[in-house]
């Protein structure tokens, strides 16, 4: 007899504990799969173009170097492009091509 009390009593706590859920998260259980759906994305998205920002910068630096510590004379428009896309080694083909006698 105890136990039908028990499980009566855990129904109705449960019951309780539903309608304050959803009294404290006023939107439907719906629209919580897709929300961690986005969050994930994000997460995931941010470490992917993390690398991508470092190698810009990486590769900006690399041209900084290479103008005015090496004097290497490149053009800016071009090799910003050209650094900010393919970073480092991108101005490492520039420089190739600058020795090369190769028109930038």
């Amino acid at each position: 007899m105890n136990l039908v009390l028990l499980a009566d009593s855990f129904a109705q706590g449960s019951q309780m504990v539903q309608e304050t859920a959803t009294e404290i998260i006023p939107l439907p259980p719906e629209y919580i799969l897709p929300a961690i759906v986005l969050v994930i994305v994000t997460i995931f998205i941010f470490f992917f173009l993390k690398k991508i920002i470092v190698n810009s910068v990486l590769g900006v630096v690399a041209l900084l170097v290479a103008n005015f510590i090496f004097d290497m004379q490149l053009p800016w428009l071009s090799s910003i492009v050209v650094s900010i896309i393919f970073g480092p080694a991108g101005v490492g083909v520039m420089i190739v091509l600058r020795i090369f006698g190769v028109p930038l």
